[in-house]
């Protein structure tokens, strides 16, 4: 049967060429599209390096002098006046673990910018280098992990010696030697490129992303320990799972008569899950556009492809009763309408592979984990394209074909 196809699809070679030809250009397309959905999905679904669920923000606030139960304040007062306010919170039944920190808590935009250099070493890390400020508590909250098993508890335990943390990527890049920050867990560090003193790496952690659109591989970070307190600071809670329903309500309502200590309040209270989809709204709303436009992309070339099978058959209504004239069961002639069509796919498919490489080596595809061109998620892509356009090529004949074997061979070859 092979033998036959060939022998056909070389006596049509001028329509087969044509033919060739759009499922050439289609393949390199649906390559492309898929290519890219794929890093787009691929790093969406990537462990964040936090765990939000259950956790909100408090945001506290100053009564001023205005206020009838304004308290005159001495030095140290407002520090001591949060920190018993963060205790009173870390002792609610409802909540698990709490913490302060400075521009720290996930998707707020506002992170800083931090420096470190091992002691002895002329390498200075700093592009990129996100900076946390927080109490060891911070770990518990959005369940931070260590690169070598380290539990949230753990590392808590580790920032409270005064040690400090780095993500364990930072120096995976060219101008750091691609070396691993596990290995120099232990030893001292100078920060913020003050060479007086060192401070030493408690623990590598595993890669905090800064949100969901971009990798771990390109998110840096360094934890230090937060000291004192401030109302400018942040209050992050985990609450028990068991006890998360209506979590704001009851604190809004404990609020006034708990939680009011001296001239610090609660001013706000916001769940990470709404923290995280005002923050990424905007992704959120391009992510959708994009799908969209691929989505609109991926029916026309469906349409097109799919006419140009579902023609293309409908013209062969008499070689479909000729064969069903000398005995060829329905089942046959598909067979051999869909492995023509596949063949030609099969001979076109090496071809493709082969533009989408020098495509993928010109850089002209997304970029994830450092490049463009990487062998499995080339061959992956390449497979599903393969998948997609074999799918259309079979509804394409399968439609008109079946329409076509139900008509009586002798009217269709009369006809013809």
């Amino acid at each position: 049967m092979n033998k036959k196809l060939f022998t056909q699809i070389k006596n049509e070679w001028r329509g087969n060429t044509w033919l060739a030809i759009e499922l050439l250009v289609v393949s390199v397309v649906m390559w492309f599209i898929t290519d890219m959905l794929y890093c787009r999905i691929a790093t969406y679904l990537e462990p964040r390096g936090f765990d939000i669920s259950h956790c909100y923000l408090i945001e506290m606030g100053m009564l001023n002098e205005k206020s009838p139960d304004y308290v005159k304040y001495s030095k140290g007062d407002e520090q001591r006046d949060v920190l018993e306010l963060l205790n009173r919170i870390q002792h609610r039944p409802d909540v698990e673990a709490a913490s302060l920190s400075i521009n720290s808590y996930p998707y707020n935009g506002s992170n800083g910018t931090g420096a470190m250099q091992l002691q002895g070493d002329s390498v200075i890390v700093s592009r990129s280098l996100i900076r946390r400020l927080v109490k060891p508590e911070f770990f518990k909250v959005f369940r931070y992990e260590g690169a070598n098993g380290e539990t949230p508890e753990q590392l808590a335990q580790i920032l409270e010696e005064g040690k400090f943390m780095a993500s364990e990527n930072i120096y995976q890049r060219k101008s750091c030697g691609y070396r691993d920050v596990k290995d120099f867990v232990g030893k001292p560090f100078y920060l913020w490129r003050d060479t007086t003193y060192t401070v030493i790496l408690g623990a590598a952690l595993k890669p905090v992303r800064y949100d969901d659109f971009q990798q771990g591989a390109y998110s840096y970070s360094m934890m230090y320990k937060l000291w004192g307190a401030d109302t400018d600071w942040e209050l992050c809670v985990r609450v028990r799972p068991e006890h998360d329903q209506d979590f704001i309500a009851r604190l809004k309502a404990d609020s006034e008569s708990q939680y009011r200590i001296g001239n610090v309040f609660i001013s706000n209270i916001r769940s990470f899950k709404d923290i995280r989809q005002s923050f990424q709204q905007s992704q959120y709303n391009e992510m959708r556009n994009n799908f969209t436009g691929m989505a609109f992309l991926l029916v026309n070339i469906f349409l097109g492809l799919l006419g140009t099978f579902w023609f293309r058959t409908q013209q062969r209504k008499g070689e479909i009763a000729l064969h069903k004239a000398h005995g060829a069961t329905n089942g046959m002639v598909f067979t051999r309408l869909l492995s023509e069509g596949w063949l030609l796919l099969l001979i076109i498919t090496p071809i493709a592979l082969i533009i989408d490489f020098n495509l993928a080596h010109a850089e002209l595809n997304s970029w994830r984990n450092g490049t463009t061109l990487e062998w499995d998620r080339l061959l992956f892509c390449g497979g599903i394209s393969f998948a997609l356009i074999a799918l259309m090529i079979a509804i394409g004949i399968g439609i008109p074909a079946r329409k076509a074997m139900k008509i009586d061979p002798a009217e269709a070859l009369h006809n013809e």
